[in-house]
């Protein structure tokens, strides 16, 4: 195995410098590229009611039509589903909201 001629140490110097500033570049972009992903937050889209239903209750059983109870039903079993299925308050609101809108009684 042939070895590789040794470069001068003035040579050796430049080149360590070269990688050491190459690392340091790309360790300052990370850091920077964090900062900005931590100082904007994503904005979440806000779920309707039926998107939030369609994601929650069809997880455990087969959708169940608007139509199929009267408004204060409707009230009475989400109060129900909400413990069951842990939904957050925000989220049980806009369900129980779409529900009540579209049971129509």
């Amino acid at each position: 195995m042939k070895h590789l001629p040794t470069l001068p140490p003035t040579l050796r110097l430049a080149f360590a410098a070269a990688i050491l500033l190459v690392a340091a570049s790309a360790a300052m972009t990370a850091s920077a590229d964090d900062a900005k992903t931590v100082s904007q937050p994503k904005t979440a889209k806000k779920l309707t009611g039926a998107e939030l239903y369609a994601i929650n209750c069809n997880r455990c059983h087969p959708e169940r039509y608007p139509t199929e109870f009267t408004s204060g039903q409707w009230s009475t079993l989400m109060t129900h589903m909400r413990v069951r299925a842990n939904l957050p308050a925000k989220q049980a609101k806009e369900i129980l909201k779409y529900m009540k809108e579209e049971a129509g009684k």
